[in-house]
């Protein structure tokens, strides 16, 4: 593959409403976006980084510098033979997997485009159709909660999760489970407890659910591993799972029962394949997160969400959910049965639109390949 150019863009971008996590609150995203040519095709790719160091060490100020200064030149310079390659063009940059992830996943997408096939066959997908759960941010009162509970449920999402946190679990869960006791439901913590919590935390089993996400320390096994021993509800590991070795080590540990993963988080599509194997593997159950992405982002984890073991609904949810205006045509849509069609067109399958994505930059800036010969 013969890369001409690799274009950084910052946009920004409001949410529909706020989401608040026990993070804080986030109400406009800094999206950083990779569009990279190749023998006359465009591939794609977008950097799920945060404003902030909250969920992550990195940011989108960090991403973009590594990225140009970086991983950029390196892989204009290396002509890829396809996408499984990046990892090892970029191994001598340590970290910054969200960096690594939008390059990457870049590449997947211009090598499926030349393939003439859709992103979710070269990935190893099976699905025709992924079941779609939501993720439901803290919301201002009780009867907000509920009011956004059920707003979901009526749009079709087959799994509600709760962002949860200190002062906002119990009360929260025992209303929902009263109003609708036989709904999928989990939560999510974003590390917001400690191990001095493990009673309160057991007394989640009560409301039966699916799974406690991230409960304790974001790169935490050990601790994990003995509050799991405490509980009958599944923990589902999320930040502290950032290549196949800590999926290993985690399941080995017995730190959880489930696992999400996250195409950014653990620095694209090669590291995720390898992750979802190993968890298969060992009989663990996977699903694919959000990170507030756009419709470019989405698109690659409804591709990924194709594999066969995401059998529990992700968090891949409608663009109408985050977005006024998505940058992708079509939107993602979400069926009233709680479902989204895994395109079959080659590449990701959602045209961007490029006159949207101009208006809305920021910041651009490109590396071409010509000028590092």
């Amino acid at each position: 593959m013969k890369i001409d150019s690799i274009t950084l863009r910052e946009l920004s971008m409001p949410l529909v409403k706020p989401f608040v996590t026990s993070f804080g609150a986030t109400t406009d995203r800094r999206i950083l976006l990779v569009e990279l040519k190749a023998e006359g095709y465009t591939g794609w790719g977008e950097c799920v980084a945060g404003e902030h160091p909250y969920f992550s060490d990195e940011t989108v100020d960090t991403a973009w510098l590594v990225i140009m200064q970086e991983l950029a030149p390196e892989l204009a310079a290396a002509d890829p033979e396809h996408g499984g390659k990046c990892p090892g063009i970029f191994r001598q940059v340590r970290g910054h997997r969200m960096a690594k992830a939008a390059l990457e996943n870049a590449v997947w997408d211009v090598e499926a485009q030349m393939k003439g096939i859709p992103l979710t066959e070269l990935l190893g997908g099976v699905r025709e159709t992924i079941a779609c759960g939501v993720s439901i941010g803290i919301q201002p009162t009780l009867e907000a909660q509920l009011a956004e509970v059920e707003k979901e449920l009526a749009a079709g999402y087959q799994r509600i999760k709760l962002k949860c946190k200190p002062g906002w679990d119990v009360k929260v869960f025992e209303a929902v489970r009263k109003r609708w006791p036989d709904i999928l439901l989990s939560c999510d913590a974003n590390s917001a407890y400690r191990l001095k919590d493990a009673d309160h935390i057991a007394s989640f089993d009560q409301f039966e659910l699916l799974m406690i996400e991230q409960p304790l320390w974001a790169d935490d096994f050990y601790f994990h591993s003995m509050l799991q021993k405490r509980l009958e509800t599944a923990i589902c590991l999320d930040e502290s799972i950032r290549n196949r070795r800590d999926a290993l080590a985690a399941i080995d540990m017995e730190s959880c029962r489930i696992i999400n993963i996250k195409n950014g988080r653990v620095g694209g599509f090669s590291e995720a394949i390898a992750v979802h194997n190993v968890a298969q593997e060992r009989g663990i159950p996977v699903w694919c997160g959000g990170m507030l992405e756009t419709g470019i982002g989405r698109s690659h984890n409804v591709a990924l969400s194709s594999l066969p073991n995401f059998t529990l609904p992700g968090d891949v949810s409608a663009s109408k959910r985050y977005w006024t205006e998505d940058i992708i045509e079509p939107a993602v849509e979400v069926s009233a049965e709680g479902e989204i069609l895994v395109p079959q067109t080659p590449g990701r399958g959602y045209e961007v639109r490029t006159d949207l994505v101009e208006r809305l930059t920021v910041r651009k800036e490109e590396i071409r390949a010509l000028a590092l010969a």
